[in-house]
C-alpha cells in the first residue's frame, strides 16, 4: 500500500475546513442582509452550510444571525452548530402549526427531504418532498429560498454531450426523482402564486472525505470488493463549493423560481477513478459490467459563468479522499447509491 498520502486536515477539523467562506460568499451576505434560516439541517450538508454561513457573517461583522432547522434526530449535529453559534430548533416540518411557529428569516435555505427508504416506502418520500415544501413555502412567501434538488430530475444524458442543461426536459425515472419534480413544481407554483423569490438548486453529487461517490468507490478498491462500471460516469462537487454555490444562489432566486444547475467540470469515468484509487492505493482494480451510453450527467456552464469554477479540483478531491479512508477515517455509512439506472433507492 502506498502511504505518501498526506490528510487535507486534521479528522477533528473536518467540520470547519469544509465550512470555509469563499470570497463569493462573503459578498453575497454583505449584499443580502439578514438572518439565514436552514431548513432540514441535520442532514449531510446542512451542518457545512450552517456553519459557513455562520463563519461568513462572524468575517464580515454582521449582526444577523444562522439558524438551523429539523428534528436532530442526531445530537451530535446540532451540538456542532451550537457550539459554533448556531441557532438551533427542532420542528417536524410535516406539521403545519409548528412550522407556521419558526421565526422570520428573510433568507432560506431548503434541504429537506428523503431519498434512501423511497422504493419500501414512497408515500413518506412524496409527502418529505411534495407536503414539506408546501408548508415551507406558505409560511415564507415574503422570503428568498434556495431549494435544494437533484440532477435526477433530467432524464439519461449521453456521456458525450456535456450533461443536462438547465432547459432541458424534465424527465424523472423512478419514484424519488419524480417526487423532487413535485417539490420543484412546489416551490415554483408559490413563486408564481406569491412572487416569492426562489431558486432551484439541481445538484449532482456533493462529497466529502466522509461520503459520496468517491468514497463509494474507493470503498471498494481498498476492500477488494468489485466496482461496477455500467453507471460509466457521474458529477462530483466539493461540499465546501456546493454550500457556497447555494448561499451565492439567494443572489439568484426570482420570481418565476430560477433552476440552477451545481456541479462540477469533469464529466468522471468510473473505470478511470477506479484504476486512480487502485493505483494510489497500490492494490488491483475489480472492476465489472459494461459502460452505459446515457446516464445522469448535469452540465453546470451556467454556475461557472456566474461564480467561476468550484475551489476543489477532482485531482485534489481523489487524493484527499484516498488519504482518508487509508489513514483509517470514518464514513457516514451512506452509499449515494450513484450506479442505479432504475430509480429505486
Amino acid at each position: 500500500m502506498i502511504t505518501s498520502l498526506k490528510l487535507r486536515c486534521e479528522p477533528d477539523q473536518i467540520d470547519t475546513f469544509l465550512a470555509r467562506p469563499t470570497p463569493g460568499v462573503l459578498e453575497t451576505l454583505r449584499r443580502l442582509p439578514g438572518d439565514i434560516l436552514v431548513v432540514g439541517a441535520g442532514g449531510k450538508m446542512g451542518p457545512t452550510l450552517c456553519l459557513m454561513a455562520a463563519a461568513a457573517l462572524r468575517e464580515i461583522n454582521s449582526p444577523h444571525q444562522v439558524k438551523a432547522v429539523s428534528r436532530f434526530s442526531n445530537p451530535q449535529s446540532r451540538q456542532l452548530l451550537e457550539a459554533q453559534g448556531v441557532g438551533t430548533i427542532s420542528c417536524d416540518l410535516l406539521n403545519r402549526d409548528e412550522v407556521a411557529k419558526l421565526p422570520e428569516a428573510p433568507h432560506i435555505l431548503f434541504l429537506a427531504g428523503q431519498k434512501f427508504g423511497t422504493q419500501e416506502g414512497p408515500e413518506l418520500t412524496w409527502a418529505m418532498n411534495t407536503l414539506v415544501p408546501s408548508n415551507v413555502a406558505e409560511r415564507y412567501a415574503a422570503s428568498r429560498i434556495v431549494a435544494f434538488s437533484t440532477g435526477c430530475v433530467y432524464s439519461f444524458a449521453s456521456v458525450t454531450g456535456g450533461g443536462s442543461r438547465e432547459e432541458d426536459p424534465i424527465q424523472p425515472i423512478g419514484d424519488y426523482a419524480n417526487s423532487c419534480v413535485g417539490r420543484e413544481r412546489i416551490f415554483s407554483y408559490y413563486s408564481r402564486k406569491n412572487g416569492t423569490r426562489a431558486a432551484l438548486f439541481r445538484l449532482n453529487y456533493a462529497i466529502d472525505f466522509r461520503y459520496g461517490v468517491l468514497v463509494d468507490v474507493a470503498e471498494k478498491i481498498l476492500t477488494g470488493q468489485p466496482v461496477d462500471a455500467t453507471m460509466g460516469h457521474a458529477n462530483v462537487i466539493w461540499q465546501g463549493d456546493a454550500c457556497a454555490r447555494a448561499i451565492q444562489s439567494l443572489d439568484l432566486a426570482a420570481s418565476p423560481a430560477v433552476p440552477i444547475n451545481i456541479t462540477g467540470p469533469e464529466t468522471i469515468s468510473i473505470r478511470s477513478l477506479a484504476l486512480e484509487f487502485a493505483r494510489l492505493f497500490g492494490v488491483e482494480a475489480r472492476i465489472t459490467g459494461t459502460e452505459a451510453a446515457q446516464v445522469w450527467l448535469n452540465n453546470a456552464s451556467k454556475s461557472f459563468a456566474l461564480w467561476g469554477y468550484p475551489t476543489v479540483s477532482l485531482g485534489e478531491m481523489i487524493e484527499w479522499t484516498a488519504a482518508w479512508l487509508q489513514t483509517g477515517g470514518k464514513t457516514l455509512g451512506k452509499p449515494t447509491h450513484f450506479e442505479t439506472r432504475d430509480g429505486k433507492l
